[in-house]
């Protein structure tokens, strides 16, 4: 963006403009609202989304506008009929006067078949080094318990335009199959989960198969269900315990040997080097290796 509005100073310029215009407006309308529900004090919120997507392989265009009072739906506009609805009664007469007027529906038709089409494929275009790399996931597949579904969690990934399905001997599955919602990571990239119930059995293995699939990328990631893949509580809760049971050794002796350091040097300066070599002689065997 740093780089686009050097290059088009007059659209920075008109979006900053933009901005004070509609905030102006929406303070009105806010204003508004509350005498509509008869709010005469305390906070309340009015929020507005608008926007336009553009596909860049069939050129189709769709577009949206919808508000919303606090936190609930309003007003939204029909871009196919170009007429709004009311989500609320009270918003019944702000539609009325809204599909009554002519020169803003037209202006309304101008901005989202045009300017806002035009404003996407520009910041398309100067930020396409960024908006069109691809990362792919890490794939895991986890299971509660023996008897718990198989989750297949996919992480790491970036677009969100994304696909995580199972399938069995190369047939997608839509039953005993439930999607997760696709959640945002904090570097930027996505996670996603789909749980497939089934009892994992010599005989089901590597008949069944978790698929990833990433716009932009045309091999699928495939991950194999096997038993010795899935990554269950038992077994961590295993490998946990051996790394906190090493952690804690390594711990202890690190203890041990600051201790001896510590008093070795005071009795040093105090009593001279033969009692620093008589407390050596009580230390942990191993490091008192060839004290006297």
């Amino acid at each position: 963006m740093k780089n686009f509005t050097t290059v088009d100073q007059e659209h920075f310029t008109w979006q900053t403009y933009s901005g004070i215009h509609n905030e102006v407006n929406d303070k009105d309308t806010l204003e508004r609202l509350q005498k509509c529900f008869n709010h005469t004090e305390g906070l309340h919120i009015y929020q507005k989304m608008k926007g336009c997507e553009w596909n860049d392989e069939t050129d189709e265009i769709k577009s949206w506008e919808q508000s919303s009072y606090d936190g609930e739906d309003f007003l939204a506009l029909d871009t196919k009929t170009w007429t709004w609805t009311a989500a609320k009664p009270q918003a019944v007469p702000m539609k009325h006067k809204l599909d009554h007027d002519r020169n803003h529906i037209e202006y309304l038709k101008l901005y989202y078949t045009g300017i806002c089409v035009d404003n996407l494929k520009k910041y398309v275009n100067f930020g396409k080094d960024i908006l069109m790399t691809t990362e792919l996931p890490e794939v895991f597949l986890l299971q509660k318990t023996p008897s718990s579904p198989v989750s297949c969690f996919a992480t790491g990934f970036y677009p969100s335009s994304a696909a995580l399905f199972w399938r069995k001997d190369g047939k997608d599955l839509q039953e005993n199959v439930v999607h997760g919602e696709m959640l945002p990571n904090p570097d930027g990239t996505f996670q996603m989960t789909v749980d497939l119930k089934v009892e994992v059995t010599a005989e089901v293995e590597g008949k069944y198969e978790c698929v990833f699939q990433l716009s932009g990328v045309k091999e699928d990631l495939v991950t194999k269900l096997e038993r010795r893949s899935i990554m269950s509580n038992t077994r961590n809760e295993v490998e946990l315990l051996r790394k906190v049971w090493v952690g804690a050794t390594v711990a202890v002796v690190a203890v041990i040997l600051a201790i001896i350091v510590v008093v070795a040097v005071r009795h040093k300066n105090k009593q001279g080097e033969g009692h620093t070599s008589f407390f050596v002689s009580w230390c942990f065997p191993p490091v008192c290796k060839g004290a006297n």
